[in-house]
């Protein structure tokens, strides 16, 4: 069976990874059939570049997505408009609402925040105590 799944690329610590189509027996970052677009998570808002057509040539064949490759189409929009495909709405109508649509998600519909607006464990750990404090108090 074809997966659509994420190929991890990137140099230590720093990953960013491939979208593509490989037989499900493949390994991660092994053999793979076509290369369907690329995730950079690293970037805030997390850029996202797809070739929709062939994703959409993929899943009409019975390809599957894994869970993380689904996250992804369905931030970036893909996955809306591939159950509007299986509705009944023409491809070219869809792929052109797609190269219009930008590139890299938007930071509001990202459902992660950006990495510099996330607490340190430091700080969630003294406000952990803190709260603690103000029970034992109370």
């Amino acid at each position: 069976m074809v997966r659509i799944r994420l190929r991890r690329v990137g140099s230590r610590h720093q990953p960013s990874y491939r979208m593509v189509a490989a037989d499900e027996e493949s390994p991660r970052d092994g053999r793979f059939l076509e290369n369907l677009g690329h995730y950079n998570p690293r970037t805030a808002p997390a850029t996202i570049n797809l070739d929709e057509g062939r994703v959409f040539h993929w899943l009409e064949h019975g390809a599957q997505p894994s869970d993380s490759a689904r996250r992804v189409l369905v931030s970036s929009g893909c996955w809306s408009r591939w159950e509007r495909l299986k509705g009944g709405e023409g491809l070219e109508a869809l792929l052109a609402e797609a190269k219009t649509s930008p590139g890299a998600v938007d930071a509001r519909t990202s459902d992660a925040p950006p990495a510099a607006s996330r607490p340190s464990k430091k700080s969630r750990a003294r406000a952990e105590a803190d709260t603690a404090s103000a029970a034992a108090k109370a």
